[in-house]
């Protein structure tokens, strides 16, 4: 009870009734969960809605190729420090400036990347002095990193301190094509969506919002209308569910016309 009192306060009848808190049959809802699967289907494979999900995509991937290149990159600090403090005694003016060489390498490789995302969405070619620019970067940063390594003779440390900077070198290079393929993606899944889908969204959309016109009404009460029936204003409003004030000049137009056919008939009777 509390259900149906929630429902009617709303003024919204219960999936299994209709407008007059009726129960439907069960073809009748089979047809309303025909039609709603239908409407999901048509706007699933819109093209607007395909393009979008590898839109989704593209940022997913984006978001992880940053994640993984900032983490590389905060790796590689603390040996980047140990690199240019040469032994400098701790907390010493010389030890304090060597931790800003480490972030002045990475802002740089940061804002060419950032770059190269905005002119790879839209495939724009950059020149040579980037792609120059960010391997350097990225070459400095390995080298500073390993150094150490190189310098002892450690194999394990070598191994540890090259993966992170190679890691980020083809992370670089790898977004920059992942961004430009996705866009290539982007717009073949829109095209491959358009031509499957016939452009019947924006003829149901004026159906739905376009208003009825006098000759529609008419055209209703023409099919409905047989040999015998009355026609009365009363019965066209029942079989158009047109307003009150319209059905008695429909009632007279439908009249007229069937008197004009019925003459006819006579009239051809007569030749």
């Amino acid at each position: 009870m509390t259900g149906r009192k929630g429902a009617a306060a709303f003024g919204r009848p219960p999936a299994s009734a209709d407008a007059r808190h009726v129960p439907l049959s069960r073809g009748q809802r089979l047809a309303q969960d025909a039609a709603e699967a239908a409407e999901v289907r048509r706007y699933a494979t819109h093209p607007d809605v395909v393009a979008l999900r590898v839109e989704r995509v593209r940022t997913q991937v984006d978001r992880l190729c940053w994640t993984g290149i900032v983490l590389g990159l905060a790796f590689t600090m603390s040996n980047v420090q140990w690199f240019a403090a040469a032994g400098s005694p701790a907390w010493s003016l010389p030890w304090l400036a060597a931790w800003l060489l480490d972030p002045t390498v990475s802002l740089v490789l940061l804002a060419i990347l950032r770059a190269e995302q905005v002119t790879a969405r839209y495939q724009v070619r950059t020149g040579g002095w980037v792609r120059a620019a960010k391997w350097l970067a990225l070459a400095a940063t390995y080298v500073m990193n390993t150094w150490a390594s190189y310098a002892a003779g450690s194999l394990s440390g070598i191994v540890l301190h090259s993966i992170p900077p190679l890691i980020v070198f083809a992370a670089a290079e790898a977004i920059t094509d992942l961004r430009d393929k996705l866009t290539e993606a982007v717009t073949v899944a829109f095209t491959d969506a358009a031509r499957r889908v016939p452009n019947t969204a924006g003829r149901t959309r004026r159906k739905r919002s376009g208003r009825k016109l006098f000759g529609d009404y008419l055209a209703e009460a023409r099919e409905a209308w047989t040999p015998g029936v009355v026609i009365t204003p009363a019965w066209v409003r029942k079989v158009t569910t047109c307003s009150r004030g319209l059905s008695p000049r429909l009632a007279a137009a439908l009249a007229a016309e069937v008197a004009e056919r019925r003459d006819g008939r006579e009239q051809s009777r007569e030749r």
